[in-house]
């Protein structure tokens, strides 16, 4: 549990995100948490990098709609503070934190107080040893997640998620394949370092996409250059793309072509724009001519077809009505019946 987040043993996949202000600076990190609660994230991490950002966990804390996570490297007391102050959770690498007895300190304090960790483990960060042995690989970081799990189970500690992330798609996918069948742990994933959106969102679909398929992730985070909101945005998009999350309009539309006789793209953004709040898994379609508009509209809950003076409205498979005038009108107003009828 992260604060009153499950992760694992079946729970939904939430998402995660990261500030990336002063954490010292109070008012600032809060209203990125906000903005990033608003945007849909279930758990929000903040660096903890001194003693004033410990401190201020107690005020971020207190003023965040969501629970929050330190994020921690090297000092074991930074963890234990912030921890003290309130944190939900804590992210670190126990190899980097000065040895078994402070390994030991630090979950008795985690114990004590209840709170989960995250052994985040990035390829390009693996202990000297590890690289000697297996080099920059998925097998490397796998064991490397391991024995540092294996630190805290010696303090007879073992509220972990693990997470195994490489800048390259392929050996994350394959790194995560091989520490699921290693240990039963929650596992935490994503593509590190995926870079500025666009590009960036491709690497983590892919990534992500791939591993929930699998049946394989409890909790995810797109990592993105910039403002951190919009990697809550494809967070969720990945989840609802492959049915993980069923609690928003799908919207399919055609990709358009000569024949098309209505705006698709402008009704299709109206539409996305004025259903926004509406949280049931309609499937939504926007088809631009009768070609093959009428029979991917019949397999939408609702649906318009386009024609040469208007067009047809579906339902559940069957014609409804034609329709002239405002398409977009219409369709929404139906769109939001369904939703109010359940």
């Amino acid at each position: 549990m992260v604060g009153g987040v499950k992760i694992g043993d079946g729970a939904q996949v939430s998402v995660q995100s990261m500030t990336n202000t002063d954490t010292r600076n109070v008012e600032a990190t809060l209203a990125q948490i906000h903005a990033l609660a608003n945007a849909g994230a279930d758990i929000v991490r903040v660096s903890v990098y001194d003693e004033a950002c410990a401190e201020a966990v107690r005020a971020l804390v207190d003023g965040s709609p969501v629970p929050l996570v330190a994020d921690i490297h090297f000092d074991h007391k930074l963890a234990m503070r912030a921890v003290e102050n309130g944190i939900a959770k804590v992210r670190i690498n126990p190899g980097n934190i000065g040895g078994e007895a402070r390994v030991r300190e630090l979950a008795d304090c985690l114990k004590m107080h209840k709170v989960p960790v995250r052994i985040g483990v990035n390829s390009g960060s693996l202990e000297k040893h590890i690289q000697e042995q297996y080099g920059p690989s998925a097998k490397g970081m796998v064991e490397s997640a391991l024995s540092h799990a294996r630190m805290l189970e010696n303090c007879g500690f073992y509220d972990i998620v693990l997470s195994v992330k490489a800048t390259n798609v392929r050996e994350t996918v394959e790194a995560n394949r091989l520490l699921r069948k290693a240990c039963d742990y929650p596992l935490h994933i994503g593509v590190t370092e995926a870079g500025e959106p666009g590009a960036g969102n491709i690497k983590s679909a892919i990534g992500i996409g791939s591993l929930l398929l699998d049946g394989i992730g409890d909790t995810i985070r797109v990592s993105l250059t910039g403002d951190p909101v919009p990697e809550i945005e494809a967070g969720l998009s990945i989840l609802r793309s492959i049915g993980v999350r069923k609690d928003a309009i799908d919207i399919i539309s055609c990709p358009t072509c000569g024949r098309t006789g209505i705006d698709v793209a402008g009704i299709v953004a109206r539409v996305r724009r004025e259903t926004a709040d509406i949280r049931k898994p309609l499937k939504v379609a926007v088809m631009g001519c009768v070609v093959n508009g009428p029979g991917e509209a019949r397999e939408a809950d609702i649906g318009i077809a386009g024609g040469k003076s208007g067009g047809a409205l579906f339902m559940h498979g069957e014609l409804l009505r034609t329709v002239r005038g405002d398409l977009a009108d219409e369709l929404i107003a139906e769109i939001r019946r369904l939703a109010d009828n359940g």
